[in-house]
């Protein structure tokens, strides 16, 4: 199809609405397909950008922690109808999923019998494939020589040696500093200007991501088990997230499955699901939200839905107004490459500790955990562990 002639940056928001509307119902595949989407949209048919000024963008969003497709569709709205625009096209592209994995949600807490069991079951499979895939594919691009290759192997090693979301934050830094040591900078193309938030604005969204990553966890030591605490769960996974929609398995699983959040067989039917709806794969989030806090789960929904992508978006308008400083800085963009094998590394472990043939341990007892099959939880639970003994189809 040939490029559009590109028109002037400043359209109406409603337009941004209607096409991410259309592109949240109808984009498939996870995030590295969503892109591709984009760019069809966007550049060749209707011209709102160049294919350049698309693959800055891309480049952006790939290096910065978050939802990789939703950051780009959000500069996209930015760059044709301001803030409105922005706003309105994460609306569109977000909106079509979240009330589908919501309504499953909802389902699942109420569906019972072998036919939900079968589902539910179906669902993990298709998680840990989902899972292989990305690592098979991420590995191909992101790990190209032995340095690279050498910190994912670390990053798996640290990983699979030790759990939680610090020992992956640590995992990252890590691979930043090897990045710097040894790995070649990833390249920086140019941001369209229009794009590019102005520096006053840049210096807000930092100042209130920094502020909401280091305030939501007081909040949420003072009201444990809370809506506060559950935003603090999803707004650390989302602030923290390198390498898109797949890499939030593993920090989401840590943090609300040990901590008796949600059990790992409704964790992994809702990433399972997220797999099957079109639209970004951070909307698991309203899967997961009303599962953890079932007593309200319209509120759950909204709280965790909001709190993953928010971060994400934040970053993206502080980033676009530094990246032209970030590309001056060679080795800064060497410590890039390196945290992007270190993602490789962080989902590999993931893939290990999700495989049936792993053992999990039990919130309460820490006794070892049966998986001799996807639905097999403790092999005799103790009255006092509810998620254990409470939940139909868990027995050995």
């Amino acid at each position: 199809m040939p490029v559009v002639a590109l028109r002037q940056a400043q359209g109406h928001a409603a337009e941004v609405l209607r096409v991410a509307l259309r592109l949240g119902l109808t984009s498939f595949g996870g995030p590295i397909a969503h892109l591709g989407y984009f760019e069809r949209v966007y550049v060749r048919e209707r011209g709102w950008l160049s294919a350049e000024q698309y693959a800055a963008l891309v480049a952006l969003c790939q290096i910065l922690p978050g939802p990789t497709s939703s950051q780009v569709g959000f500069l996209i709205g930015l760059h044709r109808a301001g803030w409105r625009g922005a706003l309105l096209a994460w609306v569109g592209f977000t909106l079509p999923s979240a009330v589908l994995l919501y309504a499953g949600a909802r389902l699942a807490m109420q569906a019972q019998g072998p036919l939900a069991g079968a589902t539910l079951h179906g669902l993990k499979l298709v998680a840990v494939a989902v899972v292989a895939q990305a690592v098979w594919s991420m590995a191909r691009r992101l790990c190209t020589d032995l340095s690279t290759a050498v910190i994912a192997a670390g990053a798996a090693a640290l990983l699979l040696g030790a759990s939680g979301s610090a020992v992956q934050l640590a995992a990252l830094t890590a691979g930043f500093a090897a990045g710097l040591l040894w790995c070649r900078p990833a390249s920086v193309p140019r941001l369209p200007t229009e794009s590019t938030a102005q520096q006053r604005a840049a210096w807000l969204a930092f100042a209130a991501y920094t502020v909401l990553l280091l305030g939501l966890p007081l909040l949420a030591w003072r009201y444990p088990h809370s809506g506060l605490a559950l935003a603090q769960v999803f707004y650390r996974a989302g602030a923290l997230v390198f390498g898109g929609g797949h890499v939030v398995l593993p920090l989401l699983r840590a943090a609300l499955v040990p901590t008796g959040w949600l059990s790992d067989d409704a964790f992994l039917a809702g990433y399972g699901l997220a797999q099957a709806v079109p639209g970004p794969l951070f909307t698991v989030a309203a899967y997961l939200g009303p599962s953890a806090l079932p007593s309200a789960p319209a509120s759950a929904a909204l709280i965790a839905l909001v709190a993953i992508f928010v971060p994400g978006l934040l970053l993206a308008v502080a980033g676009s107004s530094l990246w032209m400083a970030l590309a001056q800085r060679t080795r800064l963009r060497a410590g890039i490459t390196g945290i992007n094998a270190a993602v490789v590394g962080i989902l590999a472990a993931a893939l290990w500790q999700t495989s049936p043939s792993q053992p999990e341990r039990c919130c309460c007892s820490r006794a070892n955990v049966c998986r001799r099959s996807w639905w097999c939880h403790c092999a005799s639970p103790p009255a006092s562990c509810a998620r254990c003994a409470d939940t139909p189809g868990r027995g050995a």
